[in-house]
């Protein structure tokens, strides 16, 4: 086999967790829509390139070198963008591509009331994003399906690690703790995205896969976890129904499932994070949780 070419659309948050555990050091592209990123993905180990919605002829160029393909671009009202842009492109110019990851959400499941669901479970998405989640799934698979080539569809919970996780919210003092009966929430550190990514390309393996962590809990549990962990008060309890919210974090309230993740565990990938606490005393004790970078706890009076 010969060497392993990535490509990322949408090196964000994800696409940059995954860079930074390319332990092989396999050439890494991504894209961005914001050139002032272009540092921060070169950091990471990501040869930047800029996607707006159409190829440039260096992306096309890139492509044809690609072997393994990740999309982490969210479809908008015109569809997936990058399928609207690429897709010709990966259908007959892309004779090196052997896999596809689609990033995905749990999202597409919707509202299941707090029961348990795997990947068999009905896609009820409740939200308008969600619902073009789901077509842009479905478009993916039929593009793998086409093409002859194994697509894996990663639905992701709520993403966090460094620099995004309760203990930077009650250091900045932006942590709250909302409290509505029996919601539950998942989650997922951006270290076990990027393993779980590494696996399923290393083996070249299709299909969809939940990944997220062993244990849904209370949001307001967390926060008090992380509290307990840096020895200070955690906020004080708000009722959802009085809560001031977004629209966008009020829509979240209206799912609540219970996210299971037995297929990526049957396809060989073990968590390296697989629940809360373990994650915040991690990051806690390695001092690495606001940006990656090992400190020492911050010393409060």
């Amino acid at each position: 086999m010969g060497e392993r070419r990535f490509f990322i659309f949408g090196a964000g948050y994800s696409g940059k967790a995954f860079a930074q555990a390319n332990g092989q050091g396999a050439p890494i592209l991504g894209t961005t829509r914001a050139p002032e990123k272009f540092a921060a993905l070169r950091q990471a180990g990501i040869g930047p390139l800029r996607f707006d919605g159409s190829l440039t002829s260096e992306i096309s160029d890139a492509l044809r070198q690609t072997t393994h393909l990740i999309v982490s671009v969210a479809p908008d009202e015109a569809g997936d963008p990058v399928l609207n842009a690429a897709g010709e492109t990966i259908r007959a110019k892309m004779p090196a591509l052997e896999w596809i990851g689609y990033l995905s959400t749990v999202g597409v499941y919707g509202d299941h009331g707090g029961a348990w669901v795997d990947e068999s479970a009905e896609c009820r998405p409740v939200s308008k994003r969600s619902m073009m989640r789901v077509a842009a799934e479905k478009d993916w698979l039929r593009l793998g399906q086409e093409i002859g080539k194994p697509v894996a569809i990663l639905r992701l919970s709520g993403i966090y690690g460094p620099g995004r996780n309760a203990l930077v919210n009650l250091e900045d003092g932006t942590a709250r703790r909302l409290v509505k009966k029996d919601q539950v929430f998942n989650r997922i550190h951006c270290d076990d995205i990027a393993g779980a990514l590494w696996h399923l390309a290393g083996n070249n393996l299709g299909g969809i896969f939940n990944v997220t962590d062993d244990e849904p809990a209370p949001p307001q549990d967390v926060v008090a976890y992380a509290a307990g962990l840096m020895g200070v008060e955690p906020p004080p309890e708000i009722p959802f129904e009085t809560a001031q919210l977004s629209p966008m974090a009020r829509s979240f309230y209206g799912e609540n499932k219970r996210v299971a993740n037995k297929a990526i565990k049957a396809a060989g990938y073990s968590f390296r994070f697989p629940n809360y606490r373990v994650t915040l005393e991690r990051m806690w004790a390695d001092g690495n949780w606001r940006d990656g970078e090992p400190r020492s706890p911050m010393k409060r009076s």
